[in-house]
C-alpha cells in the first residue's frame, strides 16, 4: 500500500467552548456536532434529527405518485420532469440522469430500498431546476460511487457513503450513518 492509499484518521479538534470541532476535512463555517459537546449541542442535535425524521415521514406519506416504478428502478439516461416518483424497489443510475424543470419545481423519490450511483455518472439539472427543491427519501442504504455527482437532499432511513472524490450539491440527512471519503459537498 503506498503513502496515498493509507486510511488516515480524520481528527477533530473541540473548539474552547466544547460545542462543536473542526477538522481539516470540513471547510470553514462548517462544523462538526457530536451528542456529548457541551450545552446547548445535545439539545440543538435532537431538535435536527426530529426535524430530520419528520421531513423523512413527509416525503414517504406523498400518495399519489406521478409515476410509479419508472424503468424499473434504473434510471440512466432518463431526464426526470418535476413530480412524485415512487419505487418498490432499488434505483440505480448507471449513466448520467437529467433533472429537468424551473426553480420553484419540486422533485420528491420516495425509493423503498437503496439509491446507488455509478462511478463517474451524474445527476444534473437542467431549465434552472434547484437541488434545493430536490428530494430522495430512501428506505435502504444509498451509495454514491467514486468519482459521481448528485444533486438534492437525502433522506435516508439507514446509511448514506460518498466514495472517494463523490461530490454533491444538497444536503444529507440519515439515521445511523454518513461515510465520506474526500468529497466536496456544497448547499444550494
Amino acid at each position: 500500500m503506498t503513502t496515498s492509499q493509507a486510511q488516515v484518521p480524520m481528527r477533530f479538534i473541540a473548539d474552547a467552548s466544547n460545542e462543536f470541532a473542526t477538522s481539516v476535512a470540513v471547510s470553514m463555517p462548517w462544523r462538526v456536532y457530536a451528542s456529548d459537546y457541551a450545552s446547548p449541542t445535545p439539545v440543538n442535535l435532537t431538535t435536527a434529527v426530529l426535524a430530520m425524521e419528520a421531513s423523512y415521514t413527509d416525503a414517504a406519506g406523498r400518495t399519489n405518485p406521478d409515476e410509479l416504478n419508472l424503468a424499473d428502478g434504473n434510471l440512466g439516461g432518463l431526464t426526470l420532469a418535476p413530480g412524485l416518483y415512487r419505487w418498490g424497489t432499488s434505483v440505480t443510475i448507471p449513466s448520467n440522469v437529467t433533472i429537468s424543470g424551473s426553480a420553484q419545481d419540486v422533485w420528491i423519490f420516495q425509493i423503498s430500498n437503496d439509491l446507488d450511483v455509478s462511478a463517474a455518472q451524474r445527476v444534473t439539472l437542467s431549465g434552472g431546476a434547484s437541488a434545493a427543491n430536490i428530494f430522495w427519501q430512501v428506505a435502504g442504504e444509498v451509495v454514491i460511487h467514486e468519482n459521481a455527482h448528485f444533486e438534492g437532499g437525502i433522506l435516508s432511513q439507514t446509511a448514506v457513503t460518498l466514495q472517494t472524490n463523490a461530490s454533491m450539491v444538497g444536503r444529507i440527512y440519515a439515521q445511523s450513518l454518513v461515510a465520506l471519503d474526500n468529497n466536496s459537498i456544497s448547499t444550494p
